[in-house]
């Protein structure tokens, strides 16, 4: 009953998706990065934006409003949770991508550092 919190039911990309409208137009999506800088200087996408979840609020006109975004973090758990609250504050054109970083590291795709 009192267990770890459900993920939010969010619209998602997959990271093969991403990358696929990436490559044909790289500003076919903002990529925002809601990890924490040290995660960032680890290995993040190309032309992503670093505002760490818990500045989200504070940095929210720094999102794009002119395309879609789509959240980034690690796992996608984080960018999960900021997809809900950016989509229940009126941003309609946020996505998460699923699997993070991971799934973006498995599927080979470039890292930038």
């Amino acid at each position: 009953m009192f267990g770890t919190p459900r993920t939010p039911d969010v619209p998602e990309y997959s990271v093969g998706e991403v990358a696929t409208a990436l490559a044909k137009d790289a500003q076919a999506y903002a990529l925002i990065d809601v990890r924490e800088p040290e995660e960032w200087n680890a290995g993040h996408i190309a032309g992503a934006t670093l505002i760490p979840l818990g500045q989200l609020g504070a940095r929210a006109q720094e999102i794009p409003t002119d395309r879609p975004v789509v959240l980034v973090c690690r796992s996608g758990r984080r960018s999960a949770f900021a997809t809900d609250a950016l989509r229940r504050a009126g941003y309609d054109q946020t996505f998460n991508m699923t699997g993070g970083m991971l799934a973006w590291e498995a599927a080979g795709l470039p890292v930038s550092r």
